[in-house]
Order: C-alpha cells, then sequence, then structure tokens
C-alpha cells in the first residue's frame, strides 16, 4: 500500500508545482507568442525539478512513475504486474485530482484579476492553429520520446547510469515542454491533465479544457506503448551487449 500511496504523492506533488507554476507565471493559450517564451521556460522547469525532487523522494519507495503512461511503458516491457498497474495508475489520478482541487482553492481565493489569469488551472488544450490530429500527434510523439528515456535510463543493463536516473528523467520532460508545450500545453501525463480539465469547468475555465481531454488520455497511453515496444526491440540483454 505504501508504494501506491507514494505514487499518489508524488504526482500530486507534480502536478501541482508543475501547473502551479503555469498559473504563477500566467502561461497563457497561445505559446507561439515570443513574449511568452519567459513563461513557458519557468513552467517547463517547474516540472522537470519537480519529476528530479520526487525521484530521489519516492523513487526507492515506487520507483516514482508519477505518471500513468509510464506506468503502462513498465507493465509492456515486463517490469510489474497487472495489480500493480492498474493500483499505480488510480493513485496517480487520485493524486491528481487531489493537486486540482488544492490549486482551485488557491486561485479561488484570490483577488479577482489573478483568479481570472488561473482559471484554466494549468489544464491542457490545443494551441492556437493546432488541429486535433496535431495536437494527438504531438502527445504520441513527445510521450514516447519521454517514456522511453524512463524506460532506459531505469533499465538494470544501464549499469550505475541509472543512479541519475532522476536528473535524466527530469531534465528530459523540460526538454519535452519547450517543445511540445507550443503544441497542447505538454500533457504526456493523462494524471496531470484529468484533474485540472475538470476543477478548470468548477472555476469558470475553458470548455474545451474537458471536450479535448481524450486527446491527453488516449495520446500520452499510445506514445507510452509505443516506447515500450521500441525498448524491447532495443534493449541489450546484458551489460555486455552494450557495446
Amino acid at each position: 500500500m505504501k508504494k501506491y500511496l507514494a505514487e499518489m504523492v508524488g504526482t500530486l506533488v507534480l502536478v501541482l508545482m508543475g501547473c502551479g507554476a503555469a498559473v504563477s507565471l500566467n502561461c497563457s493559450s497561445n505559446c507561439a507568442d515570443v513574449v511568452n517564451a519567459g513563461t513557458v521556460l519557468g513552467t517547463g522547469i517547474a516540472f522537470g525539478l519537480s519529476f528530479v525532487a520526487m525521484a530521489y523522494t519516492i523513487g526507492g519507495i515506487s520507483g516514482c512513475h508519477i505518471n500513468p503512461a509510464i506506468t503502462l511503458g513498465f507493465f509492456l516491457s515486463g517490469r510489474m504486474d497487472a495489480k500493480d498497474c492498474v493500483m499505480y495508475m488510480i493513485f496517480q489520478v487520485i493524486g491528481g485530482l487531489l493537486r486540482a482541487a488544492i490549486l482551485y482553492s488557491l486561485v479561488m481565493s484570490t483577488g479577482v484579476e489573478f483568479a481570472e489569469a488561473g482559471v484554466g488551472l494549468g489544464s491542457n488544450n490545443l494551441q492556437e492553429g493546432i488541429s486535433s490530429t496535431g495536437g494527438l500527434l504531438a502527445e504520441i510523439v513527445f510521450t514516447c520520446i519521454f517514456v522511453l528515456v524512463v524506460l532506459g535510463v531505469t533499465s538494470k543493463t544501464n549499469g550505475s547510469t541509472n543512479n541519475f536516473a532522476g536528473l535524466a528523467i527530469g531534465l528530459s520532460l523540460i526538454l519535452v515542454h519547450l517543445v511540445c508545450i507550443r503544441y497542447t500545453g505538454t500533457s504526456v501525463n493523462p494524471a496531470r491533465s484529468i484533474g485540472p480539465a475538470i476543477f478548470a469547468q468548477l472555476a469558470g475555465g475553458p470548455a474545451t479544457a474537458l471536450s479535448n481531454l481524450w486527446i491527453f488520455i488516449i495520446g500520452p497511453f499510445v506514445g507510452g506503448a509505443l516506447a515500450s515496444v521500441i525498448w524491447r526491440i532495443i534493449e541489450p540483454a546484458n551489460q555486455e551487449d552494450q557495446f
């Protein structure tokens, strides 16, 4: 049970800090605008550093997936059983919902101006000029890259390199945000998207945050599954097979 609770707490912290930064920095829906470069960078760094912090906090308890797409990748790669896979995902989503509730309370308790800027609660949405197909493709591609990094740096065949897994994963998440945020606001994590989309409606946020939610569930799951397939193909049988 402790590892499930650890996943819940880790997901809560990741999404609270990441989406909280997006709200505080007023990372708007128009990420194509050059003037938003600082907010995009700040949001990406917040997500990445939060993952690093949680990796070294709960990594020894649960492995610090804090993302259903990562958990699916681990399951399909044969690194965990079906029961743990389902339970991890459930507690990750619960953590994301709790995070959204906390941020909702914080935003609604502030002044009117800040509350209006934060009604999206850091929810994901298609950016200006991006179609549903384009958004879905972006989520699949960037989730695949991210989960592939996770599978690689945590593999036993990588020897001592997995001692730096948390750092490598966090930096990769920052990089993914810098590129993908222009298309979807960057999810690559269903648990990160579900809570904000629901509570954004209570806060008077954009209705499209909920109507487009399927993109940020299906996309990351497909990307995570694809990453597991790629890793199974390229993973060396042992350390001697690496070179």
